[in-house]
């Protein structure tokens, strides 16, 4: 269904409505876009006989907003930066288009950029720009077109496309662990355990998967990235719970070892998410259909 014309105003006016309120006066604004004062004004007269709403105080002295037109302005703002960021992409895209993509910081770098050299070589034409988000954002406040996501991706307005559910071990330096070999899951009990912020849950979880009852509750440090948690584990400083394809280097190079049992999955799962009204994008559309190879099932990487 389409937009009925008078909740439409024209681009010059909205313009004109948003200076006045930033800049704080018509002859500022009116400077600004290159216009005269009467020009400004009578394009604020015209939004206000469109919109059949009082928009603008007059005295002798100052020219200023009602507070119904300065929350006004405040969504307007916004959709004019769409629209100038929406037109700027336009005139400047390459010829497959450019994705604006969020990615996680360990599982970016580690799982999905010794991938990409394979899809800048299918598609050299798709510009991919990255940005690292720890945790779930609002798709209309930031200008993403999608975002690898862990957990349960609920974002309403939003399509998804699993990637990979989440193996995780316990892993050390060699010297913590009695005799330099593996212990039992409930002899990690006795170790100093260490925890990550993104998976608050995590130690509690591995040990239901083992059934193991926990007698009191878990002590320990805690740590906001993996990379921080990695040297932390690497220094001997305790038992980090970590997903297997972070560690795998390290459990190669003697690094680290397995302080019990091998990888088992957990409930949490990665994802590609999108918000729908962007599933036709041509850009979006190519780097989902190259990531779905990647996706479970997969081969292993080359090492």
């Amino acid at each position: 269904m389409s937009t009925p014309r008078r909740f439409l105003p024209s681009i010059p006016a909205l313009r004109a409505l948003e200076a006045v309120d930033r800049l704080g006066s018509a002859s500022a604004a009116a400077e600004e876009l290159s216009l005269t004062q009467g020009a400004v004004s009578r394009q604020l007269q015209a939004l206000e006989a469109q919109m059949g709403v009082e928009m603008i105080s007059r005295d002798r002295k100052k020219l200023s907003l009602t507070p119904a037109a300065q929350a006004y302005v405040a969504e307007i703002r916004q959709a004019l930066g769409q629209i100038a960021n929406a037109s700027l992409r336009l005139q400047v895209a390459p010829l497959g288009g450019t994705l604006n993509l969020a990615i996680l910081p360990a599982f970016g770098m580690r799982w999905l950029m010794p991938r990409l050299p394979e899809f800048s070589r299918l598609h050299p034409d798709v510009t991919l720009n990255m940005s690292t988000r720890l945790r779930p954002f609002n798709f209309g406040s930031e200008h993403f077109d999608a975002a690898l996501h862990f957990g349960d991706p609920d974002w309403p307005g939003t399509d998804r496309m699993l990637l990979r559910n989440e193996q995780v071990l316990p892993v050390c330096a060699p010297g913590l662990l009695p005799d330099g070999l593996p212990v039992s899951p409930r002899e990690l009990l006795d170790l100093p355990l260490l925890h990550i912020e993104t998976r608050p849950s995590a130690w509690q979880d591995w040990f239901r998967l083992n059934d193991i009852e926990l007698p009191r509750p878990l002590t320990g440090t805690m740590y906001d990235q993996f990379a921080t948690i990695t040297h932390a584990a690497q220094h001997g400083l305790g038992i980090a719970l970590m997903p297997d394809y972070l560690v795998e280097q390290d459990l190669a190079t003697g690094r680290l070892v397995p302080a019990c049992g091998p990888a088992v999955e957990t409930g949490g799962s990665y994802y590609l998410v999108w918000p729908i009204n962007k599933a036709r994008d041509p850009a979006l559309h190519t780097f989902r259909d190259w990531l779905a190879t990647q996706a479970q099932p997969e081969d292993p990487l080359p090492r």
